[in-house]
C-alpha cells in the first residue's frame, strides 16, 4: 500500500512540486544511513540530499511498474556514492589496515566509529574494497539497504540475472580473501 501512495506522491508533484516533501520525509533517514555506511558520516547529509533532489528533477520519468520510489531513491543514492568511491574505498583500507596493526578490541571499535563503513571490520573492509564497484555496490544494496535481487536491478538500472552473476562473483572472491569464510551467508537466501 505504501508504494502505491509513494507513486501518488510523486505524481502529484509533478503538480504540486512542495508534495515531493512527503518522499524526503519518508526516506531521509533511511537513504541518509546508507550513504553514511558506504561512505562515512562526513558527507552522508550532503549526498542523501543530493539523492533527493536528483530525485526531485527526475521525478516527471518515475515509472511506478518499473520500481518503488524505496528502490528509485536507493538507485540515486547509489550512482551519488558512486562519485564519492575513493572515500569509501579509502575508508574501507584503513579498516583493513587498523584491524591489522592493532590487537586492541577497544581502539578497533573506537576507530571504527569513526571511519566510514559501519558494521564493515578488518579484513571485510578490505575485501570489499577490493571488490569491483558494481560487485561492490550489488554487495552494499544486498547487505546494507536489505534490498531484494529484483530492486537491486531496479536500482541500478541492470539485469536481474547480471545482479545474481555479480553477487555470486563477489561472494567467490570475498571468500578467497577471508580463508573461505563467507561473510554473506544470509545473503544467499536474500532473493525475495
Amino acid at each position: 500500500m505504501r508504494a502505491a501512495n509513494d507513486a501518488a506522491v510523486i505524481r502529484e508533484s509533478r503538480d504540486v512540486p512542495e508534495r515531493f516533501g512527503a518522499i524526503f520525509d519518508a526516506y531521509f533517514a533511511e537513504i541518509r544511513a546508507y550513504v553514511e555506511r558506504r561512505i562515512g558520516p562526513e558527507n552522508a547529509s550532503d549526498v542523501a540530499a543530493e539523492t533527493f533532489l536528483a530525485a526531485f528533477r527526475k521525478r516527471d520519468r518515475y515509472e511506478p511498474a518499473r520500481a518503488s520510489v524505496h528502490t528509485w531513491l536507493y538507485g540515486f543514492a547509489t550512482k551519488l556514492v558512486g562519485k564519492h568511491r575513493r572515500s569509501e574505498v579509502r575508508a574501507l583500507r584503513a579498516m583493513d589496515r587498523i584491524a591489522g596493526d592493532f590487537g586492541s578490541e577497544e581502539l578497533e571499535e573506537r576507530i571504527a566509529g569513526r571511519i566510514a563503513a559501519e558494521g564493515l571490520r578488518g579484513r571485510l573492509a578490505g575485501a570489499l574494497a577490493g571488490l569491483s564497484a558494481g560487485d561492490r555496490d550489488v554487495v552494499l544494496l544486498v547487505a546494507l539497504a536489505e534490498l531484494s535481487h529484483e530492486e537491486v536491478a531496479a536500482a541500478l538500472d541492470i539485469p536481474y540475472g547480471t545482479v545474481g552473476s555479480r553477487l555470486n562473483r563477489a561472494r567467490r572472491k570475498l571468500r578467497e580473501v577471508l580463508g573461505g569464510t563467507n561473510p554473506l551467508l544470509d545473503l544467499e537466501e536474500h532473493d525475495g
